[in-house]
């Protein structure tokens, strides 16, 4: 009678622990993150009457007879299973899609969760909002960029930190040059409108020279100009105009136009080209079409004060046939400058030219650092790299820019134009020329704008320049025995004697599954199970009452019968 009344006993007391897991499982059913519980029992130590005998020569062996005591919670077991994931649109929620769990710092130890409900206080760091805890980061990720610290493991959101400006060292162009287009022109370069002049008439010195729309001043005679470049055939031109300011004799930009002529059209079998002012630019055209390497540049050498350019605009590339494509390129500084390119045929089948025609930003060029020679192509159209020179090596397959503000920098910028046997970059068939710059690496200054996070955990930055970085890695953690974690409230977790140390990892490595960003995980409790083990909680409960006031109605009777 008294085991009936131990066992009704101990029947309430685990159904009343069932009933209080299913409840908190229902409580936390809207939840992120929660895992849900369950209960399981184990029978208590039986009370044995008569102990089991074995069989004999005449008889046969008994059965022991035992009488149970009642019940128990053998366990309270976290099911880590994952739970639906829902998406919340906030760039800074993040939900794993596997195995593993965030790693959150309290300012002394490690703790572990799967709510990703992440935000940036005023300190620029990735906390949990309800907590303040610190989110861990895992790599180098972001540290030479100066977005986090080397010396701590928490991230850093850097919305206060600058993304240095970067000079353009590479263009990359793809897409078509022409096999059959054939237009022949002639090469025309000018000084641009920035630099114009006017051709003196009866002025008795040489301030009739106007630059920049002020007079020249201070030109002494016997002061030169240097006139360099090259000539149609590729030849190089290097002669001195000297200026003349003497009793009866006085140059004007007249003179210097003849003088260009001639040293331009100088040489067996040179076409030959022809210095004019046109709308107060000097233009220096070709006699003839077709192919030609025409550049020029003037040097003021002397004491006083004359603007000239410091490289002339190609208008019109002398070529069979040609493409422009213009793109914004990046000095130093991160200034923008429109440089446009012309791709010109040559009078070599399957030959092309890369000209620098012009660049923005009041800068130098150089006869050797504005032209790429002798793009080859295949004859099955594909890129074949550049050919040989006369001196015995390809051209450099780059343009060498001084911007006026970077003064003794002179910035390389290297074409990648394809691999050569590929079609990966320039081509050559039938039908129209359709090259364009298709990538620059430079960029100016700029701040963060916006996050996003990969599904390997990098956490990606867009800054309001266009450019995106790297500014940390997420770490996640992964146990052996997950269910063995230790449960700290508030969705946070601590490693336990049964769940095995902490295993540092990062979003799809060492067995931890996908970061999903702009997303949450749900409580993985299903609602019609609970509303059964409500049931069954009920059931046993009930029935273990009914086992004590039966067996209390068995002793009441009983002592009715001394009455």
């Amino acid at each position: 009678m008294s085991n009936a009344l131990i066992a009704g006993v101990s029947g309430l007391q685990a159904h009343q622990q069932m009933l209080d897991v299913t409840g908190n499982n229902l409580a936390n059913v809207s939840t992120y993150g929660y895992k849900a519980s369950r209960v399981t029992f184990e029978e208590l130590l039986s009370e044995t009457m008569r102990e089991a005998t074995q069989p004999t020569a005449t008889t046969g062996g008994t059965n022991p007879q035992q009488v149970g005591a009642g019940t128990k919670v053998a366990s309270v077991d976290r099911n880590m299973n994952q739970g639906s994931l829902i998406y919340t649109g906030q760039e800074l929620d993040m939900a794993i899609e596997g195995s593993g769990y965030f790693v959150l710092n309290d300012g002394a130890k490690d703790v572990f969760t799967r709510v990703g409900s992440f935000a940036v206080d005023a300190g620029f760091n990735l906390v949990d909002p309800s907590t303040g805890f610190r989110v861990q980061r895992i790599g180098s990720e972001g540290v030479a960029e100066g977005f986090q610290d080397a010396s701590s493991n928490s991230i850093r959101i850097p919305y206060d930190v600058a993304l240095p400006a970067k000079q353009t060292e590479s263009i990359t162009f793809t897409g078509n040059l022409s096999a059959q287009e054939s237009s022949p022109l002639a090469n025309l370069l000018g000084s641009g409108s920035d630099h114009l002049y006017t051709e003196g008439g009866t002025a008795a010195t040489v301030t009739t020279w106007l630059v920049n729309l002020d007079q020249a001043t201070g030109l002494a005679d016997g002061e030169t100009v240097r006139i360099h470049g090259k000539d149609p055939l590729g030849n190089d031109v290097d002669t001195t105009f000297t200026i003349q300011d003497n009793a009866g004799a006085h140059s004007t930009v007249g003179d210097l136009l003849d003088a260009i002529t001639a040293a331009f059209s100088a040489g067996a079998g040179n076409p030959g080209a022809r210095a004019t002012l046109e709308s107060g630019e000097i233009r220096l055209r070709d006699l003839q079409t077709g192919y030609s390497q025409t550049d020029l540049y003037l040097d003021y050498q002397g004491a006083g004060t004359l603007t000239l350019p410091s490289f002339f605009r190609v208008y019109q590339a002398g070529c069979e046939a040609y493409r422009t494509a213009n793109v914004e390129v990046f000095d130093a500084q991160g200034i923008g400058h429109n440089m446009s390119v012309i791709f010109a045929r040559t009078d070599t089948a399957n030959t092309w030219d890369a000209v620098l025609a012009h660049v923005t930003g009041d800068a130098t060029l150089t006869a050797d650092g504005r032209r790429i020679l002798g793009l080859t192509f295949n004859r099955d159209g594909s890129f074949g790299g550049l050919a040989i020179q006369p001196s015995g090596v390809p051209d450099e397959q780059t343009f060498a820019v001084t911007f006026a503000n970077q003064a003794g920098n002179t910035q390389t910028v290297t074409l990648d134009l394809g691999t050569p046997g590929s079609f990966d970059g320039l081509s050559q068939f039938g039908g129209k020329s359709t090259v364009a710059a298709t990538y620059q690496d430079g960029y100016k200054a700029g701040y963060l704008s916006s996050l996003s996070v990969g599904r390997d955990g990098i956490l990606v930055g867009m800054f309001d320049n266009g450019v995106r970085r790297n500014v940390a890695s997420i770490k996640l953690a992964t146990f052996q025995n997950p269910a063995g974690l230790l449960a700290l409230g508030g969705g946070l977790f601590a490693a336990s004697a049964n769940s095995g140390d902490a295993l540092p990892t990062q979003g799809l490595a060492g067995g931890a599954g996908a970061v999903i960003g702009g997303s949450l995980e749900k409580s993985n409790v299903d609602m019609a199970s609970e509303f059964v083990n409500l049931i069954q909680a009920q059931n046993g409960y009930q029935a273990s009452a009914r086992t004590i006031r039966v067996a209390n109605d068995m002793l009441r009777e009983l002592a009715t019968l001394i009455r």
